[in-house]
């Protein structure tokens, strides 16, 4: 993949991004999670490990101070950002409340309230 980041995060379509590195026990956890949470979604996101050991700078950027950490990304705008080990549910609500969801040529709103 030789997509600049920014470009990947600026799309219409939600971007979930993990920071992880390969020594972190709970970053392992989240492989399943993300991986049901792909199949479940489909199409509708985009999902990318950035491991913080080998990608210092991007983690710098964004503060990643413990991992795993999660960003969601849309239009190039955080929408979301968590710490910790979650379920492929809970990401799924998160991102269909912060998200705007394009499915079958039609877009869905959802808003956080």
């Amino acid at each position: 993949m030789n997509e600049p980041f920014k470009d990947m995060i600026n799309g219409t379509l939600p971007v979930l991004v993990e920071f992880s590195a390969e020594w972190c026990g709970p970053c392992k956890m989240m492989k399943p999670v993300l991986v049901q949470l792909k199949d479940n979604m489909k199409e509708s996101i985009r999902i990318l490990k950035v491991d913080v050991d080998k990608n210092d700078v991007l983690a710098d950027q964004y503060n990643i101070r413990s991992v795993p950490a999660l960003i969601l990304f849309q239009n190039g705008k955080i929408k979301w950002s968590g710490v910790g080990v979650v379920t492929s549910n809970y990401l799924e609500n998160v991102i269909n409340n912060n998200c705007n969801i394009t499915s079958d040529k039609k877009t869905i709103l959802y808003s956080q309230k």
